[in-house]
């Protein structure tokens, strides 16, 4: 069992941000994704091994761990299971008072320290940290059986629309496991909000020893919407209002979240700026999708860029009735 370098797996050096690291991973799981993907053996192996080394170094205790033995890893796993001097000092070997002045670290603190539970990943992963099978416990001194762990909760995020969020939509993932890729479709309900998580119970991290499996947590990020603007249960949207129809008054048509347009009535002399509500055509709530919050229109008068000869006589003849401004324009 070769050492993995999860560094170069990502592409990134080892003094590299969580930041870069995250965007490393984004861009080579969209290229290498089961998905994009179908039926391609290499690809679906190259992911689960991005999957496995996002695993360690995303999480800041896995990666302290995997950069102070690194290479060495080998080396340290030996020394452990012959009982003789180990390799390492400091926070990796204990004084017992032998005559070597080191002891062998047991099974249990082996767990301790490296997280404990077989993962959904490779051997390297499940050796490094944590998880060996009874049979190699017992041959270090353990208590021959696997001890029971539960899995843990893995969180990702998800981008969706607004449009996806106001009428629920269905995700497919391809999760990665050891006996493979699992794909499973997930149901994200109406109503969530940009920051809301999602649970998808069993999907996490694979417990040890019939320990229960972890859940993943799907994270919402909205993305912008060009027409509408979301404030909790509430949306925002622009109403342009010819001049003839601000003065005069009449109907405008509303773009709204279900589909369909509604036609607003518009009072004579309505000022720009001018909100108007439309009760009943913002967010459902999550869980009560009749419950619905408002729609407000905020009107935009549009002012004309060209004038044909009967319209600007129309215009003076209105500035002519309207005296003083009659002066000015003329002025003008």
């Amino acid at each position: 069992m070769d050492f993995k370098d999860y560094y170069a797996t990502l592409g990134v050096s080892k003094s590299a941000s969580e930041k870069e690291i995250k965007q490393a991973f984004r861009k080579l799981a969209r290229k290498l994704h089961p998905d994009v993907n179908p039926g391609d053996k290499a690809s679906e192996a190259k992911f689960k091994e991005l999957n496995e080394a996002n695993e360690v170094l995303s999480d800041p205790a896995k990666r302290k761990k995997y950069d102070e033995l690194g290479a060495n890893w080998r080396a340290y796993e030996q020394a452990e299971a012959r009982g003789g001097p180990n390799p390492f000092s400091g926070q990796w070997a204990g004084n017992a008072g032998g005559a070597s002045g080191y002891r062998t670290v047991t099974p249990e603190e082996m767990e301790e320290m490296f997280g404990g539970g077989p993962s959904p990943f490779s051997d390297f992963f499940t050796t490094f940290f944590g998880g060996a099978d009874p049979q190699t416990q017992a041959s270090r001194g353990g208590r021959g059986r696997t001890r029971q762990r539960p899995g843990r909760d893995i969180e990702h995020e998800i981008e969706l629309t607004l449009e996806d969020a106001y009428h629920g939509a269905t995700r497919r993932l391809s999760m990665a496991h050891d006996e493979g890729t699992k794909t499973v479709d997930v149901r994200i309900p109406a109503g969530v909000n940009d920051g809301s998580r999602v649970r998808v119970a069993g999907e996490g991290e694979r417990g040890s020893g019939g320990g229960q499996s972890g859940d993943l947590f799907l994270r919402v990020r909205l993305a912008p919407h060009q027409v509408f603007e979301r404030k909790g249960r509430d949306l925002y949207v622009k109403a342009a209002l010819k001049v003839t129809t601000a003065v005069l008054g009449g109907e405008v048509e509303v773009p709204t979240l279900s589909g369909k347009s509604v036609r607003l009535k518009i009072p004579p002399l309505t000022q720009n700026g001018q909100v108007f509500r439309l009760r009943g055509f913002g967010m459902p709530t999550v869980g009560k999708p009749d419950d619905k919050g408002d729609e407000y229109a905020r009107v935009e008068i549009q002012m004309p860029t060209e004038l044909t000869d009967a319209e600007r006589k129309h215009y003076e003849e209105l500035a002519t009735l309207q005296g003083d401004a009659a002066k000015s324009h003329s002025a003008a």
